[in-house]
């Protein structure tokens, strides 16, 4: 094959999971929709209730927000094509969509990892210096620096599009991927480039590593500072703060770190299936599976829900006896 500096390729052909029988598409598609329903409801009943109830209008309910809405995000922005691809046997994404989907995939992903540094932050400065939270941590002060992450990134990460852009592809077009990412789309170019590669890995560790040594820093001041608590219900009080923000951060790092980790002892995972399988199992399960944490860990979420069912059901139980 002659290779040229002119990109040719004028779509891609989002292959999936390559080693996926035709028997189970149907399946796979079916699971798929259900894990969209399920983070896209799950979360908007989360902006929903906490918009709605003034006593959850707080600082810590304002991350959790913002969280909600990067799910919902990388929900619309990945899983349409993917069922698609499965429903109707829909592969072909033009060239500007999947640079628009890579895009958004890697800025959502960086906002995320932002928010939960700004989760951990609200947790450690409220058990370590409470006398300074309500000066520190406000909801006009969390308004700000969300927005402020998410206005950066969005920024930011046009240097790896453009980047991304600049290389001529002029090869295969085949995605073995469920999406647009910018290691799959990357790797097709015809032409490789070390400066664009290294700004992206740079950027890639930015995002993920620089939150996350903050993160454990902040959890681990935390843990020392409840430790120190001398009643016993005054300690299980801070633990069930930090709680559902802890399980909300571990599900979203351990699953990354441990692939990176593996990529850099050089394992290989047995077959590009697996490997999709994990990228995806990391990238969806936090979101479908977050409102449930705010739901059953979040004392003042659970107080609020369980109070408004009361309601409810005492409602319903007064129109009945009429």
């Amino acid at each position: 094959m002659i290779y040229t500096n002119i990109t040719t390729i004028k779509h891609f052909r989002v292959i999936g999971f390559p080693g996926l029988l035709p028997q189970y598409h149907g399946p796979m598609s079916a699971l798929l929709l259900l894990t969209f329903l399920s983070i896209v409801l799950g979360n908007v009943f989360i902006l929903v209730f906490v918009s709605c109830e003034r006593c959850l209008h707080k600082p810590n309910y304002i991350i959790f927000c913002h969280l909600a809405v990067t799910d919902i995000g990388f929900g619309f922005v990945t899983l349409p094509k993917v069922i698609a691809r499965y429903w109707w046997d829909d592969k072909i994404v033009s060239f500007g969509a999947c640079f628009t989907q890579m895009y958004f995939v890697h800025s959502l992903g960086a906002i995320h990892s932002l928010i939960l540094l700004m989760m951990a932050i609200d947790r450690f400065t409220a058990i370590c210096i409470p006398l300074r939270y309500p000066a520190l941590i406000t909801n006009k002060i969390i308004s700000i620096v969300c927005g402020m992450f998410w206005i950066v990134t969005f920024i930011r990460m046009l240097v790896v599009l453009v980047h991304a852009l600049s290389l001529p592809y002029c090869n295969s077009n085949m995605i073995v991927q469920c999406y647009c990412d910018r290691i799959s789309v990357v790797r097709l170019a015809c032409k490789k480039d070390k400066y664009i590669e290294d700004v992206a890995f740079g950027f890639s560790m930015f995002s993920l590593l620089v939150p996350l040594t903050f993160i454990i820093f902040s959890y681990f001041a935390v843990i020392i500072s409840v430790l120190k608590i001398s009643s016993s219900e005054g300690r299980y009080r801070a633990l069930s703060t930090c709680t559902p923000q802890i399980f909300i951060t571990c599900l979203y790092y351990i699953p990354r770190c441990f692939v990176y980790l593996a990529y850099f002892l050089g394992f290989q995972f047995p077959n590009t299936d697996m490997r999709i399988a994990v990228i995806l199992l990391y990238s969806l399960l936090p979101a479908a599976v977050n409102p449930l944490i705010y739901c059953f860990k979040t004392k003042d979420i659970k107080e609020a829900l369980t109070k408004k069912l009361k309601s409810t059901k005492i409602g319903f139980d007064i129109k009945a006896s009429h």
